[in-house]
């Protein structure tokens, strides 16, 4: 009977599956680039959060002037908390969203105050980053702080 040939040593047979330093590689790789998508998730979060704070103050802001607009005054509320309240007139004549939230993204209170003649509205912006993120307020006719610009390339919010 003939003998079979006999297979090839190891070293010149054909490897099968991935070394272990071929799979640490791999695993690097993907934590570099896992570590630089976190990195830009967190950044577009908190901008996010960012214009949320922003277009809170706007929707109140507008109730505020449809207030003036309907009653020729502005009402008289002492703190933000009175404006998005359930009993707020803003609320009840739906001028402002029922459950409109009285802190910002952060957790911080949102400030305010309205006479019958004007009212300043005011968020604290993003306390890990005051520099991107500013404080801003809002007045009737205008809106101050915060550097930002909308998609437009007009200021932040805009204006009135």
């Amino acid at each position: 009977m003939p003998q079979q040939p006999q297979k090839p040593s190891s070293s010149t047979s054909r490897q099968r599956g991935f070394s272990l330093m071929e799979l640490m590689i791999a695993l690097m790789i993907i934590g570099v680039i896992a570590t630089l998508g976190f990195k830009a998730y967190g950044k577009y979060s908190a901008k996010a959060r960012y214009t949320k704070a922003q277009d809170t103050m706007k929707t109140v802001a507008e109730g505020l002037d449809q207030y003036y607009l309907k009653y020729g005054k502005y009402p008289d509320l002492g703190s933000f908390e009175a404006m998005v309240d359930a009993n707020s007139p803003l609320v009840k004549q739906s001028m402002v969203p029922v459950n409109t939230p009285g802190k910002d993204m952060w957790d911080q209170p949102f400030e305010g105050k309205s006479t019958k003649a004007t009212y300043e509205l005011k968020c604290l912006g993003d306390p890990t980053d005051q520099e991107d993120r500013p404080p801003f307020t809002r007045e009737p006719g205008k809106i101050g702080g915060g550097a930002t610009t909308a998609p437009s390339g007009e200021a932040a919010g805009g204006t009135k």
